[in-house]
């Protein structure tokens, strides 16, 4: 029998809780977040200070290869993952967004088959955000979402089943500065799993599904181990069969790459499979081998998903993914409709189309739209070339792919001025939404989110660090960064709204993009600058 005002000694909270914080962050809740923190905190520390160790080996030019202690794993046929759940058996088209309300109700309107509801990087976590979040997802289980905004109403549909809900959660690098146990801030990861878990797991199952999850940013198969174990404990507390969780590993860094095996391992009855994150994936090679000359790549738009290091990561994680019976998820469209220019509008839609075609024939099985307008496009070149619900039962035997494959950079293309400026304005715009307490900032007809953010600035700090020479002969050095970032500040300043935080973001990136001091995440530097913890606990 657990004692819950027992386990909530030493619990604080330091953000605001309203009437409606209050459904979510009940007694027994904050008893179960408790719970995970004082359990699994030392081991989550213990993995963030392995990833510190390694990239300091990284840094010495010791490269990430393919385990030698865990061989026995990857050559072993007889293991699978855990069959399709409910609702998972089909996932060609995943819509992503934020978890607000409005994102809520459109994404699970939409001619999709699951909505990735996220707290992670196309949220920026406020408390009130992340609160909030848990609120509306809540009610949108149960189906009572339904709000107006001015004149407009917002409802969900009732002609058809909705999509399947998947929630992300924060990665493990992450805090949630409002909520202390013992003194100590609580993962952000824990917090979102364990608040959505305990209220809304048993009430999906009820509904023919089950607590579906996506696990972002690990770097090892050790970290996907920790999420096997929260997974179990939360299992056993409330009196679910273990399995029943699921969770889709974002194959989204350099190192988890040589690790696809041993992760879907360690999850084995509750692995749903694995996803393409594109975007962080090219952050973490940057960022990985920043400090490497070898491993300069030119603009990011010369970074596409058919240069070496791209194509055997695609091509080894749907092999992988298959070879062990689980899902093998591609990547994010981010392009938004053009509505004033129809022509560019028609462009963006053939890149898309072309984007999902390679996806396809490539063996995966869904893939990512950030705009219920994709979704359409997405469909029919998935509904076209997989007429079955998924094509796991393609093994990809043909794919053989080395670590010399993976760590490829030989990438064609050149560093350009304007590449440097589009990188900052990236950064820059997204910083400063973010900095405003908004996750997902649309740019050129983009959604862009914390991972092309990170892109950029690491792509910056990287050419700085190196001083590169750009192809029109100007040295990339501390000088000239700082001098085209605020160029870039002052005209986006300039452009922006009345009290914007441009010159805000400016600061913090000048600290980015000179070669020197590098934040390991933009999401940790930021994180104060929109944190309300106060110093008088709410009560509980």
């Amino acid at each position: 029998m657990v004692h819950v005002d027992t386990q909530l000694k030493d619990v604080q909270i330091l953000g605001t809780v309203n009437n409606e914080a209050r459904k979510i962050l009940t007694k027994d809740a904050c008893a179960f977040l408790a719970i995970l923190h004082r359990t699994f905190n030392p081991t989550r520390k213990a993995l963030l200070q392995r990833r510190i160790d390694r990239q300091a080996e990284i840094d010495k030019g010791h490269l990430p290869d393919f385990l030698s202690e865990t061989k026995h794993i990857r050559e072993n046929d007889a293991w699978k993952g855990a069959p399709p759940a409910p609702g998972l058996v089909d996932r060609r088209v995943e819509i992503t967004g934020p978890t607000d309300r409005k994102m809520v109700v459109n994404a699970l309107n939409s001619d999709v088959w699951t909505y990735m509801a996220d707290f992670e990087d196309s949220s920026a976590p406020t408390w009130d955000n992340m609160i909030n979040g848990q609120v509306n997802l809540y009610d949108a289980i149960r189906r009572q979402v339904d709000f107006k905004q001015g004149n407009k109403e917002y409802k969900l549909r009732t002609d058809r089943a909705l999509p399947t809900l998947i929630a992300r959660a924060r990665g493990w690098h992450l805090d949630e500065k409002h909520f202390l146990v013992d003194g100590e801030p609580i993962s952000g990861g824990l917090f979102d799993f364990g608040l959505y878990f305990y209220h809304n797991a048993k009430e999906l199952v009820a509904r023919g599904h089950g607590p579906y999850f996506y696990l972002p940013k690990m770097e090892s198969h050790l970290e996907a181990r920790l999420w096997n174990d929260v997974f179990n404990l939360a299992q056993d507390y409330i009196g679910m069969p273990r399995g029943t969780i699921r969770g889709t590993v974002l194959i989204e860094t350099i190192l988890a790459v040589f690790e696809m095996d041993e992760i879907i391992y360690e999850l084995r009855d509750h692995s749903s499979g694995l996803n393409c994150g594109r975007w962080d994936y090219i952050f973490s090679y940057i960022k990985k081998f920043r400090k490497n000359p070898n491993f300069i790549l030119p603009d990011r738009s010369a970074v596409t998903m058919t240069v070496p290091f791209m194509d055997a990561y695609v091509r080894l994680l749907i092999k992988t993914c298959h070879r062990r019976g689980v899902h093998a998820m591609g990547g994010m469209a981010a392009q938004i409709p053009v509505k004033d220019n129809p022509a560019a509008n028609d462009k963006a839609m053939e890149n898309v189309r072309a984007d999902k075609l390679r996806e396809v024939r490539a063996g995966h099985d869904g893939t990512w739209v950030a705009h219920p307008a994709l979704a359409s496009i997405a469909s029919e070149v998935f509904n076209k070339y997989m007429p079955t619900p998924n094509q796991i039962f393609r093994r990809r035997e043909d794919v053989y792919v080395t670590a010399n494959d993976l760590l490829n950079s030989n990438v064609p293309g050149s560093i350009t001025e304007d590449g440097i400026r589009k990188n900052l304005n990236i950064g820059l715009s997204y910083m400063e939404g973010w900095l405003r307490g908004i996750g997902c900032v649309p740019i050129n007809y983009l959604m862009e989110d914390a991972a092309t953010a990170e892109v950029s600035r690491s792509q910056l700090w990287q050419w700085s660090h190196h001083g590169v020479t750009t192809a029109d002969g100007k040295k990339v050095n501390k000088a000239y960064a700082l001098r085209i970032l605020q160029e870039q500040a002052d005209e986006l300043a300039a452009k922006g709204p009345r009290g914007n935080k441009y010159q805000q973001a400016a600061r913090y990136f000048a600290g980015q993009v000179t070669g020197e001091d590098y934040a390991d995440f933009l999401t940790s530097l930021l994180y104060n600058e929109i944190s309300s913890a106060g110093s008088t606990p709410a009560k509980l």
